[in-house]
Order: structure tokens, then C-alpha cells, then sequence
């Protein structure tokens, strides 16, 4: 039978600030009797790979003055055996990754959206070079356009070699970029090879 317990995403958020969203200290302390959290539970079994994680909501019954709560698991979980909708929960706020309060200070929302990037930037790890911005193609779409600058037309033609990820999900691998993300749709920079910053390029 698996027992479980509660990951603390301190760390993964702190190093991961464009794309894990961790409440802010404001929002924490908003937190109320009868309102739902969630939380990371992580489920382990007897061998070294039975490992599952599942990010659950959590109805809260008590709050302390101390950051620690009291609660009941609010879903069935998919994976983790030996624990129910139902079950007590006993947390404190470093564990809470949302709330069902608006969050002013969550960092992450400006990144949502998508954009297109090759996988030279995003699984090779080489650097942004150019960059452009069309017109969206739907709603979750940002108009970004991110390469390398060595990519050749035949690696542009395969698909494969492409990825539709969230700004956030970019940035984690190059936020050198990130002070350029506000310019308008028609806009195009590539990085100069001499200082490094990235300058207008006419292909915009």
C-alpha cells in the first residue's frame, strides 16, 4: 500500500518563476475556513520507480495563526492508493500552490501564452538569436516567433523540429528576451554578434 505526503514547492517555484505559480504571501493569508486549496500530494510504494503525483484540492476546516491548516482531501485521487476524498489533511501555507483567491503578484499569467520556438533553443540549449512577431493565430496564441539563427530551411520545414510552448516554458531556457516581449506584432530583433544585445532586424 502506498503512504504519501505533501511536497513543499518552495524550490521548484524559485526555480521556475516563468511557469510555477506559488501564491504570494498576500494571497496565503486571505486563505479562509470553507474555501479549497490545492496541494502536491506525493504517493510512495514499495519499490524505487512507484512513485505518483497529484496535485488535489483540499477543503480547509481550520486555520492557525501559525501557517498551518487543517483540512479534508476534497477528490478522489487517480493514482495514490490508501487515500480518499474525505481523508484529513494537516498542511501549512508553504504547501498550498492555489487558492480561489486573484493573485496581483503571479508572475506566471503574463507568460501563458504560446508561441512558437525551435528545438534548438528549447531541447539543444543554445541561446535566442532572432526573434519575430506576427499577427496571433487564436487566442492562447502570443504572435512570437523564437530560433536560433543556424536553423536551415529543410530544419524549419520539419515540424518535428518546432514546438508550441508558453512564453513561460521559452524564458525558462532564455529570458534574455524578456524585456521585448511588449513590442507589437511586426516587430523582429536579432542578437548582435559583437555585443550580444539584441537590435531591430528589418525582417519584422
Amino acid at each position: 500500500m502506498l503512504n504519501w505526503q505533501l511536497d513543499d514547492p518552495t524550490e521548484t517555484a524559485a526555480a521556475n518563476p516563468y511557469t510555477f505559480y506559488k501564491p504570494s504571501p498576500e494571497v496565503l493569508a486571505k486563505v479562509a475556513v470553507g474555501e479549497v486549496v490545492k496541494l502536491i500530494f506525493r504517493g510512495h510504494g514499495d519499490e524505487a520507480d512507484d512513485v505518483h503525483v497529484e496535485r488535489m484540492w483540499v477543503l480547509v476546516d481550520a486555520v492557525h495563526p501559525d501557517a498551518r491548516f487543517e483540512g479534508r482531501l476534497d477528490n478522489d485521487p487517480r493514482h495514490i492508493r490508501g487515500l480518499q476524498a474525505g481523508e484529513p489533511v494537516s498542511f501549512e501555507a508553504r504547501h498550498i500552490i492555489s487558492t480561489e483567491h486573484h493573485d496581483p503578484h503571479d508572475f506566471t499569467a503574463r507568460f501563458i501564452k504560446r508561441a512558437f520556438v525551435t528545438n534548438r533553443i528549447l531541447h539543444d540549449g543554445q541561446a535566442i538569436c532572432f526573434l519575430y512577431r506576427e499577427a496571433p493565430d487564436e487566442d492562447q496564441d502570443s504572435g512570437w516567433r523564437f530560433t536560433a539563427g543556424d536553423e536551415t530551411d529543410e530544419y524549419m520545414e520539419d515540424t518535428d523540429n518546432l514546438a508550441y510552448v508558453s512564453l513561460g516554458a521559452v524564458l525558462s531556457r532564455d529570458d534574455s528576451v524578456l524585456h521585448l516581449l511588449d513590442e507589437p506584432a511586426g516587430s523582429a530583433f536579432k542578437r548582435d554578434e559583437a555585443s550580444g544585445l539584441f537590435v531591430p532586424d528589418s525582417r519584422g
